[in-house]
């Protein structure tokens, strides 16, 4: 009693189509004169620069003057640099002055997806589901461990040996997890999740294809319906940029709270309050976990409660949210497959040590969560949904569920892009009075008719 609809797989979910660009050119400090020429250059500019006027310029400026100040320096000091050279040098000590160093022609490429930094001459990208080695390069351990305390000191944050692993966030919303030595043998390491620019709806998710337009019409409905959704899913398959597409959807006069590790949700809606959590201070006090936000969330009158991602005892709060008034909220988590999914959130309510019985877990889960969206990291490197499940309710002690999308893999095309069918099944959604409130009956009908 299923149907097929095909999946024309494209692009990976979450990027853009890009011009193929060369990897970024390595460091003008492995280039032209010797090393050590270029260092004695740096540290001179580095010494004669005023700290408060350059404060007040622009990168522009500050590019322009640099360049002058090297050709001065050069000079002085019977260093041949050519146009180019002057060029990239000072191109380099204004990133390292006002921006973060070798990052930025990294950060700046829209086509890359995470960097991954594992010390300073072992840099990986991603870049269109495909990770290879980049030619940057930072100039040592130093250089690298003031870089990335610059990154967490732009959040309220540090990291040292005393606090040697952090959760922080970029100017532009990209999500860094930072580890210093000594848990860091090789390091300092840092993953770099960063997100596009121009926010991606479901219409651009169907173009890269990450789900069909039947599979993206049925979310569309759910989250009209205010259904409650755990998007489902491993590391980097597209959990968050899923979140955001179906967050679109939201009604622009509804408040929405969100709550995260570190924010990089991308809602577009005008009333949105932004709840970060908040680590341990020097002295060991002053942590804000997720769960107390949560709790301080429901105090706040929202009409949709968005946690980024359940990771512990918070589980339990985020279906008491969704049980009590808070339709249409949203959460992501860590699981395999959707049946895992509910396993995973029953674990982590036991972890917040709620002493309560299976059953009773079981029980709340059913009653707040009405669809799980499982999104996968394929081996050729596209992110897609690969099912869509609603929670029935309960047959004895296991809670009953229902695929209403799965896909099934069955070959790939010339170019190595796997090929596949979502089957959907016929029976009708326990969400059924859902759809029906709001006037979307006829129109789910229709759509898994097609």
């Amino acid at each position: 009693m299923s149907a097929s609809a095909t999946a024309q797989f494209g692009k990976r979910s979450g990027q853009q189509a890009q011009p193929k660009l060369a990897v970024v050119e390595d460091s003008v400090a492995d280039t032209g004169p010797s090393a050590q020429a270029i260092n004695d250059i740096r540290s001179l500019c580095l010494s004669r620069l005023e700290p408060g006027a350059v404060a007040g310029m622009s990168s522009e400026r500050l590019a322009t003057d640099m360049e002058k100040l090297i050709s001065e320096i050069a000079t002085q000091n019977r260093i041949q640099l050519n146009a180019r050279e002057q060029r990239g040098l000072a191109t380099e000590l204004v990133h390292d002055i006002v921006g973060l160093g070798p990052l930025e022609p990294l950060l700046s490429d829209d086509t890359i997806s995470d960097i991954m930094i594992n010390g300073p001459d072992r840099i990986f990208i991603e870049r269109r589901g495909k990770t290879v080695r980049s030619a940057v390069r930072f100039r040592d351990r130093q250089h690298l461990a003031g870089i990335c305390q610059r990154i967490a000191a732009a959040v309220g944050r540090r990291i040292d040996e005393s606090s040697p692993m952090v959760d922080a966030r970029l100017a532009d919303g990209s999500r860094v997890n930072i580890v210093f030595q000594p848990l860091a043998l090789d390091g300092p390491y840092v993953s770099i999740r960063k997100f596009s620019k121009k926010p991606i709806d479901l219409a651009k998710l169907v173009e890269f294809g990450a789900l069909t337009p039947v599979v993206a019409k049925a979310l569309e409905i759910a989250a009209r319906c205010r259904l409650n959704i755990i998007i489902s899913g491993g590391t980097g398959s597209g959990k968050t940029t899923m979140m955001n597409a179906l967050s679109r959807f939201i009604a622009q006069d509804e408040r929405i709270l969100t709550v995260e590790d570190a924010a990089e949700l991308q809602l577009q809606q005008p009333h949105v309050v932004r709840l970060e959590t908040r680590p341990n201070s020097l002295e060991g006090k002053g942590e804000v976990n997720q769960r107390e936000l949560v709790r301080n969330a429901l105090r706040m009158r929202p009409d949709r409660i968005i946690i980024g991602e359940v990771r512990g005892g918070e589980a339990f709060d985020m279906l008491q949210a969704m049980n009590t008034g808070h339709d249409g909220s949203m959460s992501t988590i860590h699981a395999n497959n959707t049946r895992d999914a509910l396993t995973r959130v029953e674990n982590m309510v036991q972890m917040g040590h709620m002493g309560l019985p299976s059953q009773a877990i079981r029980t709340q889960i059913v009653g707040a969560v009405d669809l799980i969206v499982q999104v996968a990291r394929q081996r050729d490197g596209g992110r897609r949904v690969t099912q869509v499940s609603e929670i029935c309710g309960m047959e004895g002690d296991v809670i009953a569920i229902n695929d209403i999308f799965k896909l099934e893999l069955n070959g790939q095309d010339r170019d190595g892009r796997l090929q596949g069918l979502y089957h959907r099944s016929r029976v009708p959604p326990s969400f059924g009075p859902r759809l029906t409130y709001f006037g979307l009956e006829k129109v789910w009908q229709e759509m898994m008719a097609e």
